[in-house]
């Protein structure tokens, strides 16, 4: 229910309203006199009497109306801010759970360890999420299917939780690249565009598509205009995703060099990044900050406003005035019997 455009959680109270005239029906101190002539004319007294009542009935007013719990509804506003809007693609098979791939050390199982790579990815995650107060995050995780867990959203609290949650677990033995990739496309589709849009895709592997997916994904990400960053975790120690002279012949065909390539002949902007440390994931993710932060319409969400404070500092300040009253009424008597 609307009224003097405020929403109203509990309409019935307002029923009672009509009690607002009880201090103009009270008993009065009028006496039966010979002849009214006698009774001078006293215009302030009648003034005094009259805001009394005025008063009494303010306060029954307010505290009517706060009883039936006027509120401003919650609403959504435009404001001006700098960043971008980004969706996360994390890889959850089973070798994030290993450990990176640096040169001279074994590469071991790191399940449920600090230095794995699904747990090291959480962590900067997460500090990329913090510093970004204005950006509007979506989330995917994948392995052999692609789950949108979360929608795009300015909701941090939430965004941390799905981030938390991605990194639980044991992962999946396979993995599919391309419907994580389209995923993340589509959740942009039917979006208002408000600035700035990239795609932060987190894997330790890659993979050779189909042509149709293929062009389904170059499609999609020249259609709404994406940016993508691929955050490569290395799982052959020596591996880069660019042909180097000498390189040894099996890494020449390799499934992460073929998707490199594939990246970068679709016409979009992209820029990959190969993660073999704790450091180089942290300057990954320092450098896609600096480059991401250009004008950007923020949709802000106002909670819910209570009103009905406000009507109870009103009937608060008109009892006062009415107490104030009552005690000099008070002091007046006691003052004329004496």
């Amino acid at each position: 229910m609307t009224l003097f455009g405020l929403q109203w959680a509990s309409p019935l109270a307002l029923y009672l309203l009509p009690l607002l005239v009880l201090p103009w029906f009270t008993r009065t101190q009028d006496k039966t006199i010979v002849w009214s002539k006698f009774v001078p004319v006293d215009p302030l007294s009648n003034i005094i009497g009259f805001a009394f009542k005025t008063l009494a009935s303010i306060v029954l007013a307010c505290l009517i109306l706060s009883l039936a719990g006027p509120y401003l509804p919650e609403k959504k506003v435009d404001r001006i801010g700098e960043g971008a809007e980004v969706v996360v693609l994390v890889d959850r098979s089973r070798s994030m759970d290993d450990a990176f791939a640096i040169k001279g050390q074994l590469l071991m199982a790191s399940v449920g360890k600090s230095d794995s790579k699904r747990r090291v990815a959480k962590k900067y995650l997460q500090e990329f999420i913090d510093k970004r107060p204005d950006d509007r995050f979506g989330f995917v995780l994948f392995s052999d299917k692609a789950l949108d867990l979360l929608p795009l959203t300015y909701n941090k609290e939430t965004i941390r939780a799905t981030v938390d949650a991605s990194a639980l677990g044991k992962g999946l033995s396979e993995t599919n690249i391309a419907k994580a990739l389209i995923k993340a496309a589509e959740m942009y589709q039917g979006q208002t565009y408000r600035g700035s849009r990239i795609v932060v895709l987190v894997s330790d592997g890659g993979q050779e598509f189909t042509e149709e997916a293929k062009q389904k994904i170059a499609e999609l990400y020249k259609q709404q205009n994406l940016t993508l960053y691929w955050l490569y975790m290395r799982s052959v120690t020596g591996m880069t995703l660019d042909a180097k002279p000498g390189d040894n012949e099996r890494w020449t065909t390799t499934p992460e060099r073929k998707l490199h390539t594939f990246f970068k002949s679709i016409g979009i902007p992209y820029l990959p990044f190969e993660i073999g440390s704790m450091k180089s994931f942290s300057e990954a993710i320092a450098t896609i900050d600096k480059q991401q932060y250009q004008t950007l319409i923020v949709e802000e969400t106002l909670p819910r406003e209570d009103k009905a404070k406000v009507f109870l500092i009103i009937a608060m300040l008109a009892m006062f005035l009415l107490m104030l009253a009552q005690m000099y009424t008070a002091w007046g008597v006691r003052k004329a019997h004496q």
